[in-house]
């Protein structure tokens, strides 16, 4: 599977416990976390990864991003920090722009 983004999560194949939701993006709980808080927030349309952002309208990046920033502030203001990441080529699982926004030590 190379977008697991689409083809489970927005066709709603698999169900997920949503934290934000916009007309563009979603925030929800990684369905196998790697962290105590572990959200992602991506886009509703497919935009493959960080890299590939000239191709598409920046205004699905600017509401990815309002996403990704309201999410890591509740998170910061409830434990008093958090990361956000992204990853890219060979680290990208999954091939869908996506923001981990967690918190905590890493389980594994």
């Amino acid at each position: 599977m190379d977008d697991f983004y689409c083809e489970q999560v927005l066709s709603k194949k698999t169900v997920v416990n949503v934290v934000a939701e916009t007309a563009d993006a979603i925030a929800f709980h990684h369905t196998k976390p790697f962290w105590p808080v572990h959200i992602v927030v991506i886009p509703k349309v497919h935009v493959p990864s960080l890299t590939d952002l000239a191709n598409y309208d920046a205004t699905i990046v600017h509401a990815v991003m309002a996403l990704v920033t309201q999410v890591a502030k509740q998170v910061e203001a409830e434990h008093g920090a958090c990361r956000v990441l992204t990853n890219l080529g060979d680290y990208q699982d999954s091939k869908h722009l996506h923001f981990h926004v967690n918190y905590g030590d890493s389980f594994s």
